[in-house]
């Protein structure tokens, strides 16, 4: 029996992507493991393998295809024996129908599923449920919600025909043919949650400005920190930390290293942070709603500018590295992520930030936090400032960092804790290395 190939979701919050190449043609022999094609999401491009072997017998989306959603099929795949014949009457869609829903869309214990929504219109990768207006969930298909956000109908005014209330796509399509909750033209392409109050436009002469549409990274950028400012109670704690002798143990360090390696200033604030995590676990962890979720590794995300956007890859068991190997992975993750290159799982996740632009003469800010990590360190510019010691002003090099803290789980008292320890780390460069 023909197999069909799924758009895969390779990480939990795909819903789409872009099919960017095929590798094969229809016709060619595949075997478990060969490379057939690569997707693009918004961040990175993914290599994606066969899982079963046999004969392209069809490709179903052309390549540059984009928004191909999750657990829909691309291809088909010929078992042995089986010729062009045994696609007569294929249901392309049997195998999506039967692949597991991804982690936003599994039924919990408290909402039992039904069989009677296991369809292409319900059992794809989802985003959230928009809420109504009184704060009530919309409970809606993920096709449903895509075609509602692209056509510019409110779908939190609709009322479901699917089980339990549902709205699913005739719901929608039904709207749209009433001529129902109609955006402004300019903004229906834009997500639910993300159109401005009020469409600039209106302030501004046509002509004098020039509109530069959004891509997909920086639309998921303007998603995930807008969902970051709204749920997330963030507060922010400032310290000053003298760099004289970090700058120093830096300078003989790096006269002394291996060849090749250079340590930056950003390599000791890694380090820093990720034994400041393990002395004060309990900034290291991730609200989970009903839970805290305290992590075992000092997984710290570096902030890097690619073109059109930011990602955040992440230097895996921080606290487990020496100064070398932190600033071995920190530069090939930022290669890799100006390329993009990285798989999802080095830019998703972690457990804190670090964001540095001390690069470009910024004295001190604020970040946003990065979801699902509940802190964020953002670094200034190191700069000579006058400062007291023993009772007479000297000059001294001087670092202001901040610290973005999610309230709900780190006090204030606990992130003052936090950049203590750090401070004393960056003050003190060879408590580092011990």
């Amino acid at each position: 029996m023909p197999i069909s190939i799924l758009m895969p979701a390779l990480s939990p919050t795909m819903e789409e992507g872009t099919l960017a190449k095929w590798h094969v043609k229809e016709g060619d022999a595949v075997a478990s493991g060969d490379v057939i094609a690569e997707i693009e999401t918004d961040k990175a491009t993914m290599e994606v393998e066969a899982i079963d072997e046999g004969t392209v017998g069809k490709l179903l989306v052309a390549e540059g295809t984009e928004a191909v959603l999750v657990n829909t099929a691309i291809a088909i795949i010929l078992e042995e024996g089986e010729d062009a014949s045994a696609l007569d009457g294929f249901d392309v869609n049997a195998d999506a129908e039967s692949a597991p829903a991804s982690p936003e869309t599994t039924p919990s214990k408290a909402e039992p599923a039904s069989s009677t929504e296991a369809s292409p219109d319900t059992e794809k990768s989802s985003a959230p449920e928009p809420a109504r207006a009184t704060g009530e969930l919309v409970f809606s298909s993920p096709l449903a919600r895509r075609i509602a956000s692209q056509e510019g109908v409110d779908i939190a005014a609709l009322k479901g025909t699917g089980p339990r209330g549902r709205v699913v796509k005739k719901d929608v399509e039904a709207a749209l043919a009433s001529g129902q909750s109609k955006a402004p033209a300019a903004l229906q392409a834009i997500p639910t949650g993300q159109q401005p109050a009020v469409d600039p436009r209106v302030y501004f002469e046509e002509g004098s400005y020039d509109e530069v549409p959004l891509d997909k990274m920086r639309m998921t950028i303007a998603r995930r920190l807008t969902q970051s400012k709204q749920e997330i109670p963030h507060y922010y704690i400032s310290v000053d930390c003298e760099l004289d002798a970090l700058l120093q143990a830096r300078k003989d360090l790096n006269a002394q290293g291996d060849e090749g390696i250079k340590l930056s200033v950003n390599d000791f604030v890694v380090r820093a942070a990720a034994l400041a995590l393990k002395k004060v676990p309990d900034v290291n962890v991730s609200y989970a709603g009903n839970a805290v979720l305290k992590h075992h590794n000092a997984d710290i995300g570096i902030a890097v500018a690619i073109d059109g956007g930011l990602i955040t890859p992440i230097i895996s068991k921080a606290d487990e590295k020496g100064l070398a190997a932190i600033s071995t992975a920190a530069k090939d993750l930022a290669l890799r992520a100006r390329e993009r290159k990285l798989k999802p799982s080095e830019f998703e996740g972690g457990g804190f930030s670090i964001s540095n632009l001390g690069m470009f003469g910024v004295k001190n800010f604020t970040a946003v936090i990065n979801p699902p990590q509940s802190a964020i360190l953002a670094v200034g510019a190191g700069e000579m400032r006058p400062v007291i010691k023993d009772g007479e002003v000297t000059a001294a090099t001087v670092m202001t960092v901040t610290l973005s803290c999610d309230h709900r789980v780190i006090d204030g008292a606990l992130g003052a804790q936090f950049l203590q320890v750090f401070k004393r780390h960056i003050e003190l460069p060879t408590s580092m290395l011990m």
